[in-house]
Order: structure tokens, then sequence, then C-alpha cells
């Protein structure tokens, strides 16, 4: 799926509308959390010519969302304001998020 396509959809799924070159940063970093996962035994990867497999674009979609809305919040341990409790105990993504990646390893004989 085309980056193009992909903003147009993040922009749909913020209630806030930001610029296109922010939402293609949070998509990049989506991206790397997603290949990370898949590549986790790789240790010589470069991603830059790589994308996300078509099965993985809604997480990449929901990971940048994801830390879109956490943004100024990173690492936020707990906040308690008119009834609202938030607590984020890291910084990261939840595992929840990338629990349908499935690693890709190599057999060796």
């Amino acid at each position: 799926m085309s980056t193009d396509k992909k903003i147009t959809m993040l922009q749909a799924m913020l209630d806030e509308q930001e610029p296109g070159d922010i939402l293609e940063v949070y998509l990049e970093l989506a991206k790397q959390k997603i290949l990370n996962r898949m590549y986790q035994f790789e240790t010589d990867i470069e991603y830059e010519n790589m994308d996300v497999p078509d099965k993985y674009v809604m997480a990449q979609l929901n990971i940048a969302v994801y830390m879109l809305n956490k943004r100024g919040a990173e690492g936020e341990v707990q906040h308690i304001e008119n009834g609202i409790h938030r607590n984020y105990g890291s910084s990261d993504i939840p595992d929840s998020m990338l629990k349908d990646v499935i690693p890709f390893c190599k057999v060796i004989r």
C-alpha cells in the first residue's frame, strides 16, 4: 500500500488533522517496530528499502495512532485529573499491538 494512502487512512483515524510529514514520520516509526519484531533474529537487515507486508498495514496504522495520541505523555507513570486515570509503565508500545506479527526465522543446516 502506498504511503499516501496510509497517510489518508491515518488522518481518517485521528480526531485532529496533523501535517502529512508528521504522519509520515510516525508511519516510519511504526514500520520500524513491526520490522524489528518480524526480523528480531536478524542482525544485519537494513529497513530503508523494506515496507510492511500488506497483512500488517492495519497494525502499522494502529501503532502510529497510538504513538501520536501518546505524544507529550511518553513514559507517564500516573496521571489523575477530573476522574481520568492514566498509567503507562513503559514508554514503548504495548506488546499486544505486536502479538499478531510473526517473527521470520531461517533453518540452519
